[in-house]
């Protein structure tokens, strides 16, 4: 396809790297970088592609040693995950976390800026359970190594709670999330989320409207019986929903960093690129200029939580081998094979770190 509905492919990207604002933080954009295509550009590439349109907060799902390689020595600060099939081998004991310290982490950091070590993603039934113990031994074995610095937290979905609508009511389905919780109040890291309103909607088109789903304006409001609160969109009420659960597991002051979220641009229920760029662009915007606008941001947060939100859109690229359902295989912002935006979109919450150029890109070594 030569160009999108009214976007051609030159101006999309011309879009892209314009109007960054000057008083926005740098740190509350990411965007994940999924591995599932036969067609993706090499991890050099893709760092440099990042940097390019001033992102500079990766997620990446496991230690994959190429991408470390490549972020080092650049201003990307990286969400590495474990496996899933690692957080049982972690929990058995500290000395497996000492290992796997030593062997993933130690060799890169500082120089890649790891920021959260995310110990499973979306892990359920009973391997679940082990998660607590995990991240016990995790940040033991990162305090001895030097890396403390480091937050280790679990990347959940909406399903951890028993009931999300409305927000207040809120809770943690399983007994273990409340340690987790306890856990992280304890070490002062966020609870990873991966929140999609998009999946939300899909579920239920005959109750919640598409523009409340996508950011768009004009979209009737919604006032939760429970606490009185309004809300103007989706993804506010799914957050503050899981603020809420962390609040009745005696973890009020646990901050949430939203690990996905996105909409798809074909495939499926309302997946469209006006409908995947309206979300996309929305919760940027959302997310770097709160309730105002670019000219006058803020306030931020939501309105149960003020304050600034973090979030990591899912995925730079689409992905042609991801398993699933069609719409799982086009949630990227941009095709693989040339990297051009799969429809416009604004990183308006990124800015260029002072004293620093591309040409630095992959010329450090290891610390």
């Amino acid at each position: 396809m030569s160009s999108m509905r009214g976007f051609p492919r030159v101006l999309a990207a011309a879009l892209l790297i314009a109007c960054v604002p000057t008083g926005v933080q740098s740190s509350v954009v990411g965007v994940c970088y999924g591995i599932f295509g036969s067609n993706l550009p090499s991890p050099h590439d893709v760092v440099l592609h990042y940097t390019n349109y001033n992102i500079f907060n990766m997620r990446i799902y496991s230690v994959e040693l190429p991408a470390l390689d490549a972020v080092r020595n650049t201003p990307v600060n990286l969400m590495v995950g474990t496996t899933n099939a690692d957080v049982t081998l972690l929990a058995a004991s500290f000395s497996n976390a000492a290992s796997w310290v030593q062997t993933n982490i130690k060799p890169y950091y500082p120089g890649v800026k790891i920021k959260y070590i995310v110990v499973g993603n979306e892990l359920t039934g009973e391997a679940a359970r082990s998660i607590p113990a995990a991240m016990r031994n995790l940040n033991d074995a990162l305090g001895i190594a030097g890396c403390g610095a480091i937050k280790v937290s679990t990347a959940v979905r909406m399903d951890v709670l028993a009931n999300s609508y409305p927000p207040s009511a809120a809770e943690f389905a399983q007994p273990y999330m409340t340690e987790v919780a306890q856990l992280l109040a304890t070490t002062g890291a966020p609870l990873l989320a991966n929140v999609y309103p998009y999946f939300a909607y899909k579920g239920n088109v005959d109750k919640i409207n598409l523009a409340y789903a996508t950011f768009q304006p004009g979209a009737p409001p919604v006032t939760d019986s429970g606490s009185g609160l309004v809300y103007t969109n989706l993804f506010d009420a799914m957050l503050d929903a899981i603020y809420a659960a962390l609040e009745k597991a005696g973890a009020p002051r646990v901050r949430v960093v939203v690990s996905e979220s996105g909409w798809p641009s074909s495939g499926g229920v309302a997946a469209t690129t006006e409908n995947a760029r309206a979300y996309n662009q929305g919760l940027v915007n959302h997310i770097a200029y709160g309730a105002g606008t670019f000219e006058k941001p803020g306030p931020f947060g939501t309105p149960k939580k003020p304050g600034q939100i973090e979030a990591y859109l899912y995925a730079v690229f689409n992905e042609n081998q991801k398993p699933g359902e069609e719409t799982e295989r086009n949630f990227g912002l941009f095709y693989p094979n040339n990297k051009l935006p799969v429809y416009p979109i604004n990183f308006a919450g990124t800015l260029l770190p002072r004293n620093w150029t591309r040409r630095s890109i992959g010329a450090g070594k290891h610390n």
